[in-house]
């Protein structure tokens, strides 16, 4: 109904539609809270995850993006990762993250790129599902894997022809650590008899070794030159390894800013029974810090030490804490010629040893005993003598 000026009135029956419209909107929107509080306040909207809102605005979201990575590149960035990985945990911590980066890291092309620093299990945390990695980055071409693990069988788990021939298939590959330990082998007859030793073998794996800059084996080829040992004898030829072999070792310690300034703090100085320098080049009046073990050195030397020592009666461990190798027949490894106390698997295992502690300990063997007791035994003649100058005496 209208009136003259042109307003409305409302209609009866729509005044009273509205009302009773409001008041059923209002019983359903009024709850009462979990504390007895009435409450007219309706249930907030759920807020939309961030994979809704790319999908309504028809964009990508992190998730979808990866999703969408092709696994060839995928691949291509867990090989780069596993290369530049510096402890197992790294390795582990990566393959964790999803199930798409757990399947995709086991790719060959992964497992054959993984550092040596990222295989150095240790012994304490030794397992079948470490041994079943290992086995699978060495299947998959990884030379550092064929070596820890030819290394670990050989010695420890006692499986000789494993241990040797992975080895040997990282020493084909050109793998200078391995080429060592298999010269090694040699040199000893290990795994074998006294008669199984090979001299000419043992030095041309150290010879091949040498050529790829490995220290140790640089050092065992000028101890053997010297010395005549499978080889003609050479002392000039000898003495030019010996030193090139500390000139590595020196470059090695330098290239490295913490051990630099080690070196700093201990150059010109004399070494000290408590000492942690290697005085390599004593002939120009320089200390180094010791040279860092290799993981499959370093796992021979926990799992030994977690055992009390070699597993055979009458087994003898190398005296140079930085190698771990054990005999494996009794009388195996030469001792000191001085003193008798001391074993070593290699040469330059006793020339480093010598360098390291030897020097200080060594002391002739009738210095131990009593005057009769040493006239008794050696006849009334003096036990040993004075060291050689490099600190190589030895017998077998």
């Amino acid at each position: 109904m209208r009136t003259r000026r042109g307003f409305c009135y409302p209609c009866p029956d729509s005044e009273t539609q509205s009302k009773e419209a409001e008041e059923r909107v209002g019983s359903v929107g009024r709850k009462r809270s979990w504390m007895g509080e009435e409450s007219g306040r309706r249930k907030r909207p759920r807020a939309a995850s961030p994979a809704e809102e790319g999908a309504a605005a028809g964009g990508t979201t992190a998730e979808s993006f990866f999703d969408n990575l092709p696994d060839d590149l995928v691949v291509f960035i867990l090989s780069k990762l596993s290369h530049s990985t510096s402890s197992p945990s790294d390795l582990v911590s990566i393959l964790l993250v999803c199930k798409r980066l757990n399947k995709l890291g086991m790719n060959p092309l992964v497992l054959s790129r993984v550092s040596a620093k990222a295989l150095a299990i240790r012994a304490k945390n030794w397992s079948d599902s470490a041994h079943k990695f290992l086995k699978q980055c060495a299947d998959a071409g990884n030379l550092e894997a064929c070596f820890i693990l030819g290394t670990i069988r050989f010695y420890c788990l006692e499986n000789r022809g494993s241990g040797a021939s992975l080895m040997a298939r990282a020493a084909i590959g050109l793998h200078a650590a391995a080429m060592y330990s298999l010269a090694v082998i040699q040199f000893n007859g290990s795994g074998g008899s006294k008669n199984d030793k090979d001299l000419r073998a043992g030095v041309a794996l150290c010879a091949r070794a040498a050529t790829l800059g490995h220290v140790d084996a640089l050092r065992e080829l000028g101890h053997c030159l010297q010395d005549g040992y499978g080889v003609r004898q050479n002392v000039a030829e000898g003495r030019r390894f010996l030193v090139q072999a500390n000139a590595r070792e020196l470059a090695a310690v330098l290239s490295s800013t913490a051990d630099a300034a080690a070196w700093q703090a201990h150059r010109h100085h004399r070494f000290s029974a408590g000492g942690a320098a290697c005085s390599l080049l004593s002939d120009f009046g320089c200390n180094v810090p010791a040279p860092e073990a290799h993981p499959a050195n370093r796992f021979l030397a926990e799992w030994f030490a977690m055992r009390g020592g070699a597993g055979g009666e009458g087994l003898r461990m190398c005296s140079h804490v930085g190698c771990g190798r054990p005999e494996t027949r009794r009388h195996e490894f030469r001792r000191c010629s001085v003193c008798g106390a001391v074993n070593y698997c290699s040469r330059a295992c006793q020339a480093l040893h010598w360098k390291l502690a030897h020097k200080v300990e060594c002391a002739p063997m009738d210095q131990w005993l009593d005057a009769p007791a040493a006239a008794a035994a050696l006849g009334g003649g003096a036990g040993g003598g004075p060291p050689p100058e490099n600190g190589t005496g030895a017998v077998n």
